[in-house]
């Protein structure tokens, strides 16, 4: 059996805004924007993409599985991502950590790792 990843699904009180704050934060493109099913993907015909439902619930505990990043300039990047709406979030991480928590517009967590070694 082979399997693809095609994509993470997001639900969202909002798909459309949420997709495209996720479209500005990663540089993606949309290649559907109904509102019912809102995706973006690294480009056109490249997988995995991010698909944003709706939801009638509001979020209201952690994600059970979140997006990691990895930048070439961790600071540099969370400066930008808290620039176009994410915030700091804490999830019981120490302070210790290299990588940094961020929440986007609708509280979904995800890290911005310590930057990239070339």
């Amino acid at each position: 059996m082979t399997l693809e990843w095609e994509q993470v699904i997001v639900d969202a009180a909002d798909p459309v805004a949420l997709g495209r704050w996720w479209t500005e934060a990663l540089g993606w493109v949309v290649v559907n924007d109904a509102a019912d099913e809102f995706e973006i993907r690294p480009e056109k015909d490249r997988l995995p993409g991010l698909l944003f439902v709706p939801v009638p619930e509001a979020k209201t505990v952690k994600n059970r599985l979140h997006l990691d990043f990895r930048p070439d300039d961790r600071d540099a990047e969370v400066t930008r991502l808290l620039a176009l709406g994410a915030r700091h979030a804490d999830v019981g991480q120490s302070g210790d950590e290299s990588w940094v928590v961020l929440v986007d517009p609708e509280g979904n967590e995800f890290c911005v790792l310590g930057s990239r070694r070339n």
